[in-house]
């Protein structure tokens, strides 16, 4: 039997939030990079990589 679980307190979410933002924000600029030196692939992956971690920096914000 598991105990009952308690949302995360606001100031642990927010910290989390804000790495997922910091690290987002070094996948675009992979992305943007890749795209600028000519490799497509690599870029739509860093693309990719910086909606997933920002979708889930906004799912631990939100959701708790």
């Amino acid at each position: 039997m598991r105990p009952p679980t308690q949302p995360r307190p606001l100031i642990e979410r927010l910290g989390l939030a804000l790495i997922a933002v910091i690290l987002g924000g070094l996948f675009a600029l992979v992305g943007i990079a890749a795209f600028v030196g000519g490799e497509p692939f690599l870029g739509v992956m860093g693309v990719i990589g910086c909606l997933m971690v920002l979708w889930v920096g906004g799912l631990t914000l939100f959701r708790g």
